[in-house]
């Protein structure tokens, strides 16, 4: 379809214009709101004109710097051109780009970090200023002015709301198909707070366009431009072992009645381990599963088409490149099984806890007494952010962490005597899983908690080590949480000394 039947708007023809025209419009010290969830939906042409002029700007000795509000991870598109020429001095609230990472890292751009689903009454509250300028991409836009998503909602409608000049990209790439997928239902911003009229994965509360102020539109860029689908790596061994323990857990919950015969919606992260955990319950005996979470993966989307799945509900998709032109070209199967909402929707702990979900998440390391680190490495340097996990950690049902049990080629164990950073406490903790096996935390004391993910979890070779570090808690009269606090950080600090936890003798 051509760029021009995007636009049917005839009032907004004479917006049109140039990325570099639209760029203009941004100035040094804005906070700029910025479409996109996970690599898909974020602006695509505007960030790198912007770059160019703030590149051109610091090399006649001029500050320009602006904040940086997204949804979630955007694409080197956006974070990645951007930090090239240190064009960010604030940035919130989750990224995966690795120029951007390594700003973060060296204090170029200050990191806010937070739970995803608190983005938007965090915006709110005012605690950071209003917002000057909002970059959305969209699919299209409608002849009465309403504007349709692309493969992300996140907070757009938030920042549509907020900003006092809108910059709107109309992306050709994305299918037109997309309208009607997304359903927009804003939270009320008065206190006591509506509740949230949604009690399935499958119901639609809201409607299907967002809406803008059209005279705060000061510029439409025509685009025709992919997201950023990054290949995920086939699942390994390790990987399905993960799954296979998690399968035989979950098959055991439902016998015992703690999980009903028609299952409970699932929240699922993204990668290798992730797309194992579907492959295999793609397998399994489950049927009508259905999914509550932030984004549509690969196994999903094949579930979806299936019929092993019959609808998911989420802000984003996050597909690799075979899967997302698989679903371009396809998106007619999908229609009626997939429901794009605002993070605000999809990450909120009402309808969390309502609905009973799983949830299933990658951890960076572990400790001995369940206490989750997913953002940082070696407790200095950001990975990531936390996401969504904490908003589904604390409320779900079910609360799952997976890892490998080794990483940097047996060098790390993932499974420590005290994680250099908690992002997640033990109590918000139910079942443990690494390649070895799954330990069921419900219900232990942290010494309880210590022995089994240490004989479940760990990886044999630290095994010894992680015994030994617990007898020296316990015999330091430590009978509670067993800790030796000389030795508690004594591993991350071998490793960054001599590239290994393991002790030289071994």
């Amino acid at each position: 379809m051509s760029q021009e039947k995007r636009i049917h708007h005839s009032g907004l023809q004479h917006k049109i214009c140039s990325a570099e025209d639209a760029a203009k419009w941004i100035k040094h010290g804005d906070l700029v709101g910025v479409s996109g969830f996970t690599g898909s939906g974020y602006p695509k042409a505007v960030p790198g004109a912007l770059a160019d002029r703030i590149k051109q700007a610091h090399s006649e000795g001029e500050e320009f710097q602006i904040k940086v509000l997204t949804g979630a991870s955007t694409g080197p598109q956006m974070d990645g051109v951007l930090a090239e020429v240190n064009g960010v001095s604030y940035r919130s609230s989750f990224n995966t780009d690795p120029k951007m990472r390594e700003r973060i890292n060296n204090g170029d751009t200050t990191y806010f970090d937070m739970h995803l689903g608190q983005v938007a009454s965090f915006y709110r509250s005012g605690a950071i200023g209003d917002m000057d300028v909002a970059i959305i991409e969209l699919s299209s836009i409608r002849a009465d002015g309403t504007l349709i998503a692309s493969s992300a909602v996140g907070n757009n409608q938030l920042w549509l709301n907020s900003a006092k000049k809108v910059i709107l990209e109309v992306n050709s790439w994305q299918p037109a198909e997309l309208e009607g997928m997304h359903d927009i239902w804003e939270v009320t911003t008065t206190y006591p707070q509506e509740i949230i009229p949604l009690r399935n994965p499958s119901d639609r509360i809201g409607v299907d366009y967002m809406t803008v102020d059209l005279d705060k539109v000061v510029a439409i860029v025509e685009t025709n431009s992919h997201d950023r689908n990054t290949p995920f790596s086939p699942p390994d061994d390790n990987a399905r072992m993960i799954a296979g323990h998690l399968m035989e857990f979950l098959k055991d919950e439902m016998k015992e009645g703690r999980i009903p015969q028609e299952f409970l919606p699932l929240q699922s992260g993204v990668g290798n381990v992730a797309n194992a955990v579907m492959e295999a319950l793609s397998k399994e005996d489950f049927e009508n599963l259905m999914a509550y979470t932030e984004v549509i993966q690969d196994g999903m989307l094949t579930m979806l088409e299936s019929g092993k799945m019959s609808v998911a509900s989420a802000t984003s998709f996050s597909l690799s490149p075979d899967k997302v032109q698989y679903f371009n070209n396809n998106i007619h199967k999908f229609r009626d099984k997939i429901i794009l909402r605002p993070q605000e929707i999809s990450n909120h702990p009402e309808i969390i806890r309502r609905l009973g979900c799983i949830a299933m998440n990658a951890a960076i390391e572990i400790d001995i007494f369940g206490n989750v680190n997913s953002t940082h490495i070696m407790g200095t340097r950001m990975m990531n952010g936390i996401g969504g996990s904490g908003d589904f950690a604390r409320n779900s049902k079910l609360t799952i962490f997976m890892t490998p049990s080794l990483a940097k080629n047996g060098a790390i164990s993932a499974i420590v005597p005290m994680v250099s950073r908690v992002d997640h406490a033990s109590m918000d903790v139910h079942a443990v899983v690494t390649e070895h096996g799954l330990a069921d935390l419900r219900g232990l004391s942290p010494k309880q908690r210590a022995e089994l993910l240490i004989e479940k979890c760990a990886h044999p070779n630290f095994r010894p080590l992680l015994r030994e570090y617990y007898n020296k808690g316990l015999d330091n009269g430590s009978m509670y949480t067993p800790h030796h606090l000389k030795e508690a950080l004594s591993w991350h600090e071998r490793f960054v000394d001599t590239g290994s936890m393991l002790p030289k003798s071994n």
